[in-house]
């Protein structure tokens, strides 16, 4: 903004200039010329004077005499009516210059000439303070449009501040007043916002703290329940297992309760570990191989390249992992495939299955139906949530014929933070 209102300031100046200065500068070299010419006149007259006081008293007019002249002219030519002329100084070409003839009563002449070069530096003389002038009035245009910029754009760039830490989530924003009207009417969006902003996570933390005790209460009772049951002597060694089973299950719940419940409040999910995604996916597909057995579904992985290491939390790949497969169970058809890829530049999760569904890039927003049923997709859109999480992108294969996510990750490598936390 600073640099536009400079331009505009010193544009203008130019142009006002221009438009002065020109039509001046032409004014001024006729000006000099008509100058050049008086001059020549006053001088050829009181020149003829003198040669006619010499003719008068028999002298003979020399070039002494004739040297008088050279105080407005560049030449001075004495053609007298019979003999012999005289001439003084330089001799003058005709480009440019001035000529004035003075017939003398006794049929002689005088011939007084200025050349064209004299002319142009008079003419430059004349025009050099009007430049000089020219470039202060531009200097000054420029040095008061920087500070004249300056202090409009200073409630501009203020604003733009506090929207960025607006953006960073700091709402207890302190929005200044400004004489500028267009930036008060901003600044006062700019506290309207913030005021609504905060009363809205203040309400979400308040929520996310309530879902807290309310889910871990259950859990906690349920596990302590399973628990018990492991211990009974009465419990046969196969049912003990699968109960086991349902503890680790429950531990697993309540781990992602926790990491989703950070991420409502807006915390940070650190990766501090090192995941290998070939062992993540197979512990994955062991876990679901149980489930899509009992509805007559299969389940297959395979690993493609050698890079299979990230640096990403893990909690949050399990929880797409195992979205992504539920969602293929659920609307999928035929068998699941889970496939761990090297791309390059990245690391590649994918999940599909042999359905034909045809999807949009708009089944991970909120809201958006996935299936025949009509039931809401924010599962994926959660999944998208926790993939940007990680430093990853959850996106369609929409080259292939059948449903196939891809879950982009970065390698090892190449750590991508995740967003930073937001604070009221």
């Amino acid at each position: 903004m600073r640099e536009r209102l400079v331009i505009a300031f010193v544009g203008l100046t130019l142009a006002v200039i221009g438009l002065y200065g020109v039509p001046r500068a032409y004014f001024l070299a006729d000006l000099v010329r008509d100058q050049e010419r008086a001059t020549l006149d006053g001088t050829s007259t009181a020149l003829a004077g003198l040669v006619e006081e010499r003719r008068d008293a028999g002298g003979e007019v020399d070039a002494a005499l004739l040297g008088h002249g050279l105080a407005g002219a560049d030449r001075v030519e004495y053609r007298p009516a019979d003999g012999a002329g005289v001439a003084v100084g330089d001799s003058v070409d005709g480009d440019g210059g001035i000529v004035v003839t003075k017939a003398l009563p006794d049929g002689g002449s005088l011939r007084l000439s200025v050349s064209g070069e004299t002319i142009s530096s008079s003419v430059r003389d004349a025009i050099t303070p009007l430049v000089l002038l020219g470039l202060v009035l531009a200097v000054g245009s420029a040095v008061l449009g920087f500070a004249i910029a300056r202090r409009m754009s200073r409630p501009f760039q203020e604003l733009a501040g506090l929207s960025r830490e607006l953006g960073r989530g700091h709402f207890d924003l302190d929005v200044p007043s400004y004489a500028v009207p267009e930036a008060e009417e901003i600044g006062a969006s700019l506290r309207g916002a913030a005021a609504q902003l905060d009363d809205l996570v203040r309400r979400e933390r308040e929520f996310a703290a309530n879902a807290s005790h309310q889910l871990r209460t259950p859990v906690t009772a349920l596990r302590l329940g399973l628990e018990d049951l492991t211990l009974w002597p009465e419990t046969a060694p196969e049912v003990r297992e699968e109960l086991e089973h349902g503890i680790a299950e429950l531990d697993r719940l309540n781990a992602a309760v926790d990491e989703l419940l950070d991420l409502a409040r807006g915390r940070r999910i650190d990766a501090h570990e090192v995941v290998d995604l070939v062992a993540l996916a197979t512990a994955g597909v062991e876990r679901w191989e149980r489930r899509l057995a009992s509805t007559g579904r299969t389940i297959t992985f395979r690993q493609e390249g050698r890079r299979s290491r990230t640096r990403v939390p893990r909690g949050p790949v399990e929880q797409v992992l195992d979205v992504l497969l539920d969602n293929a169970r659920k609307h999928g058809a035929g068998t699941i495939h889970v496939e761990v890829r090297d791309a390059g530049t990245h690391l590649e999760l994918v999940v599909g299955d042999e359905g034909t569904r045809a999807l949009g890039t708009d089944v991970f927003h909120r809201g958006v139906s996935t299936g025949s049923a009509g039931s809401e997709g924010i599962g994926l859109a959660v999944a998208s949530e926790l993939a940007d999480v990680c430093g990853g992108h959850l996106s369609i294969d929409t080259a292939s014929a059948t449903t196939r996510f891809v879950l982009w990750l970065p390698p090892r490598d190449r750590v991508t933070a995740p967003a930073g936390p937001a604070s009221g």
